[in-house]
């Protein structure tokens, strides 16, 4: 492994354990806490919340080169009507794009911003859910970083939330409607499934793949399927309630032209902003 590589898996796990570590001196109330960790686990929960996720994926073509994308995935609900709800959901990429057939360069900078909007009723049964549109914005400040398409398409998501469990899935796909006309059209598709088992004192483990699908690549190079899982813990730094969380994935089906990362890891702390009672 590259010394970049432990670089960044050894920043993850100190930052990890660094939080983990105070946060034993901090004693949330139990109750609060399974609130917390059943609320971040919902992707249309009404709570304001600012994940930031480092995600690092290394090993990629002859001089194993590393991506890593630093996503800011802010989460706003809002309520629309009595009985709705519409949860923003915006995805802001920084992105790291190593030159593979190079041992050094590459490009830095803003990728493509994807905003999501859900709607999702207030009243909560056994199955939750939203849907709404998905957009690609095409922001990135280096071709190599984005598509230079606006995209558009359709997103959904339904959970169930049994005694300990969060088990659901969301998935969107978005055709390219405009934007540079030398670039290649987008067809994609994103589906990630999660299944979380959550324990005591705001630990839980998880799995959250992100599968993806470029319907406009040739046949044997379309699919990207990650496997893999991780653990993670919500609890108060001080008097910020925060999600912090680390998984490792090998991709069981990943493109060779060009060519891929074999495995990646996913380090996010996200802060949380739950209503104050009145």
């Amino acid at each position: 492994m590259k010394f970049e590589h432990r670089a960044y898996l050894a920043v993850s796990v100190l930052l990890l354990l660094a939080t983990v570590s105070h946060a034993q001196q901090q004693k949330p109330d139990a109750e609060e806490s399974q609130s917390l960790v059943k609320a971040i686990q919902n992707p249309v929960a009404s709570l304001v919340s600012v994940p930031i996720q480092e995600n690092v994926n290394p090993n990629i073509g002859p001089f194993d080169r590393t991506q890593t994308v630093l996503n800011i995935q802010p989460v706003i609900p809002i309520r629309i009507a009595e009985s709705w709800n519409m949860i923003a959901r915006v995805i802001i990429p920084l992105v790291q794009q190593p030159d593979i057939t190079q041992k050094s360069t590459g490009a830095y900078g803003l990728g493509d911003m994807n905003p999501s909007f859900f709607f999702s009723p207030v009243k909560v049964n056994k199955v939750i859910w939203g849907i709404g549109p998905a957009i690609v914005l095409p922001t990135a400040t280096n071709q190599t970083l984005g598509q230079g398409k606006w995209s558009l398409g359709p997103t959904v998501v339904a959970l169930v939330q049994p005694k300990h469990w969060t088990i659901g899935a969301l998935v969107n796909n978005v055709w390219s409607v405009s934007g540079q006309s030398a670039r290649p059209d987008v067809n994609q598709m994103l589906f990630q499934y999660f299944i979380n088992y959550n324990l005591e004192k705001g630990w839980y483990l998880t799995s959250s793949p992100i599968i993806t699908a470029n319907w406009n690549a040739p046949s044997g190079n379309q699919w990207v399927v990650p496997v893999g899982g991780g653990v993670g813990r919500v609890f108060r730094l001080g008097f910020q309630p925060v999600n912090v969380s680390l998984a490792f994935f090998g991709n069981a089906v990943r493109p060779s032209t060009p060519p891929s990362s074999p495995w990646g890891v996913r380090f996010q702390v996200a802060f949380l902003y739950p209503k104050k009672e009145k």
